[in-house]
């Protein structure tokens, strides 16, 4: 009943006052679940610069880190639905569901879908004394070593943990999972040699690649990459994996029942940010691609993202491992 009377209310509220005239002097805050300095939240930073133009007001970013991104995610979800609060997430929106098992909102139920603004293809790494040089021989090293193979991750929820867990699904391969604090600490054990394999993404690997520092097997996306260290390396679809594909992504959410117009006017800046040239080389500088198919769109957004909650949480439930 108050979420549907603050939704009556911004609606009167929007009814007098021209689409045009939001946001007027009173600035969009980008609330991103994370701690600042993080990848999300440079996503989000260079996000509001692009937008501010084409949106004609200043956008600010709010930082509500804690529980995996899900206090961020409902914050905006019990928010004012009048436009002035957005939600930025990656993928955590649509794994959140099965990871936590008491989420305080429903990802498909209360939101507003804006668009999603890019994807960050991933990697399959090995400690640089691994014997395997190759996939395929990576693949007859760990049936050969059943029982004895360590996967690293940087947490319960990260994306190196999700894109593990699928693939110890998809190769039906029995590893122990080591989980970490942050990317930083497995990356230095793999590099050492404390752990085996792991998978994260391009951001973080590339330059360890570059340096020689780990032994780089495949890609997760389902084209191979055309930056110069990781061009050479198979996509684990190709690599006989079919339909492997994880990618880490972002998009943009407003809480459910903000005023249709709002929405609109919201998703033509953020579509005419998406084409800003400055934007794009600043996400490619994080080895990200920004979006330019029809996911710019709320109902194919929306689409997207259930289709990957029911990609993920059955891997995640089969797995029985709770972030909550």
């Amino acid at each position: 009943m108050k979420r549907l009377l603050l939704a009556a209310t911004a609606a009167l509220a929007m009814s007098g006052v021209a689409a045009q005239d939001f946001p007027g002097s009173k600035p969009v805050t980008f609330v991103v679940p994370f701690a600042a300095g993080g990848p999300t939240d440079k996503v989000a930073r260079d996000l509001a610069e692009a937008m501010r133009k084409p949106l004609g007001g200043n956008i600010i970013v709010e930082n509500v880190a804690g529980a995996g991104g899900t206090l961020g995610g409902t914050r905006v979800a019990k928010a004012n639905p009048d436009g002035y609060t957005l939600l930025l997430w990656h993928i955590g929106i649509s794994t959140s569901p099965a990871l936590y098992r008491n989420l305080q909102f429903k990802p498909l139920e209360d939101f507003e879908y804006l668009g999603l603004i890019n994807e960050v293809p991933m990697t399959l790494l090995g400690r640089p004394n691994l014997p395997p040089n190759n996939y395929a021989e990576l693949v007859k090293w760990i049936n050969e070593n059943k029982g004895k193979v360590n996967l690293a991750n940087a947490g319960l929820g990260a994306a190196s943990h999700l894109c593990g867990l699928l693939f110890m699904s998809q190769l039906k391969a029995d590893m122990t999972t080591v989980p970490y604090k942050g990317t930083g600490p497995a990356m230095t054990d793999l590099i050492g040699g404390q752990v085996d394999i792991m998978c994260d993404q391009t951001t973080n690997t590339t330059p360890q690649i570059a340096a020689g520092k780990v032994k780089a097997y495949a890609v997760t996306s389902l084209q191979r990459l055309n930056t110069p260290e990781l061009r050479n390396l198979p996509t684990l679809d190709e690599s006989g994996l079919k339909g492997f594909n994880v990618s880490i992504w972002h998009g943009l959410y407003a809480p459910k029942g903000t005023p249709k117009p709002v929405l609109d006017k919201l998703n033509a800046a953020l579509k005419e940010a998406l084409k800003d040239p400055e934007f794009i080389k600043r996400q490619a500088a994080l080895g990200a691609v920004v979006v330019t198919d029809n996911r710019v769109n709320p109902a194919e957004h929306k689409k997207f993202v259930e289709s990957e909650i029911n990609k993920w949480g059955p891997v995640i439930k089969a797995a029985g491992q709770y972030a909550d």
